[in-house]
């Protein structure tokens, strides 16, 4: 008997199986359909020794000290800040737009108070700012709306950013300045020897068992548990019974090249004419010294393993009916990105998978305590 199964052994499950292990001496079975650990973080060495990401470039960035010191328990740091560029009208420029990005690719001279004015003139009044559009054009105009973000964004999720939500094309701030990083957070860096060396550290306990290549449909009538912590789907976990939340997916190409480097930073987008969105060259995440580089190629996809909640008003109204369901589910937890169709940063759910350690913490006693546990295994209802 398991006093937790966790469904996915991503940030979600690994985060929550180690405190359970560790801080309630519970015994935990953790499964994956994949063959590994880590979720879309999962790293690994290539056949050429370089170390890359199997899904696509993973940056640590967080605001949040309580979750780099969790994380740091399990890992040394190299730190790390990241930068992007944008290959537009045949010219490397950096992304977000800043003072550089404008004055390289109009061959001006502005300062900050300047770019202010030439943003404020370009920029298109909207009463009312609800889709990722509306956020762009009446921030910088439509010439750099059409130049960086419509194209990059009906390749990377399907269809026009005026008919996605707001938050996909607010998460990339504007600069006034020269500040080339695509992030701004307090904390920046990269696990020292890899993501899933974290894992392995997070995930050696001597409560936790790991099934891989184990799917949940055919072990949950074969496994006695007494609570189930699920970061899946959560259509999939009800049998789709209000039809299928859309997700995106990606298709990634891996390539070696026989040199040391290949393009300046790690990152650069494409949001013109190729079919792909952008090019990750590891190296310069990773630190690695190698004679030899390795690229990835993402091709955006509605075919494949999920990735990303598409966020649309339709869909959050669907995903508000499995909520209700998940709610009403005795001894069941729904965590992470899948589970509660979000489009989560790590970071942000190693804080979700924290906060709901804490919450059974508080609700529920502990094995060992003198309150006893429900004993009935727990099935979808």
């Amino acid at each position: 008997m398991f006093d937790w199964l966790i469904v996915g052994a991503g940030f979600a499950g690994s985060v929550l199986a180690e405190r359970l292990a560790s801080q309630r001496d519970e015994r935990v079975l953790l499964i994956d359909r994949r063959p590994h650990i880590g979720g879309n973080a999962y790293d690994r060495y290539d056949d050429a020794g370089v170390l890359m990401h199997q899904y696509g470039p993973h940056i640590f960035h967080t605001n949040s000290e309580a979750v780099f010191e969790h994380l740091s328990q399990f890992t040394r740091w190299r730190p790390y800040e990241h930068r992007v560029l944008a290959n537009v009208d045949g010219m490397l420029v950096p992304i977000p737009i800043n003072l550089d990005t404008v004055n390289r690719l109009y061959g001006l001279s502005l300062d900050s108070d300047q770019l202010a004015q030439w943003f404020a003139s370009r920029a298109e009044h909207c009463e009312e700012i609800k889709t990722s559009k509306d956020v762009v054009v009446s921030t910088v105009g439509r010439e750099l709306y059409e130049k960086f973000f419509r194209g990059y964004t009906k390749k990377q999720w399907g269809v026009e950013p005026s008919q996605l939500d707001k938050s996909v094309t607010a998460r990339v701030p504007t600069r006034l300045n020269r500040d080339d990083r695509y992030f701004g957070d307090e904390y920046q860096f990269m696990p020292l020897h890899g993501y899933t060396r974290m894992f392995e550290r997070m995930l050696d306990h001597p409560n936790i068992n790991v099934m891989l290549q184990t799917d949940f449909e055919e072990l949950r009538n074969e496994v006695f548990y007494r609570r189930l912590i699920f970061t899946g789907p959560i259509d999939e976990y009800f049998n789709f019974r209000f039809g299928k939340l859309p997700y995106r997916s990606l298709r990634f190409e891996h390539v070696t090249l026989d040199k040391r480097q290949h393009q300046p930073v790690a990152v650069v987008n494409y949001p013109q004419t190729e079919a792909y969105t952008r090019v990750t060259e590891y190296k310069h995440l990773t630190g690695q010294e190698h004679p030899k580089t390795s690229l990835t190629y993402e091709f955006p996809s509605d075919a494949g393993d999920p990735y990303y909640p598409v966020p649309r008003t339709e869909n959050a109204e669907i995903y508000k009916r499995y909520e209700k369901l998940a709610i009403a589910q005795q001894n069941v937890w729904f965590v992470g990105r899948l589970a509660t169709y979000r489009y989560y940063n790590m970071d942000q759910v190693v804080g979700q998978a924290l906060a709901t350690f804490r919450r059974i913490n508080k609700e529920i006693p502990a094995r060992n305590s003198s309150a006893a546990f429900a004993t009935a295994s727990v099935a979808a209802e």
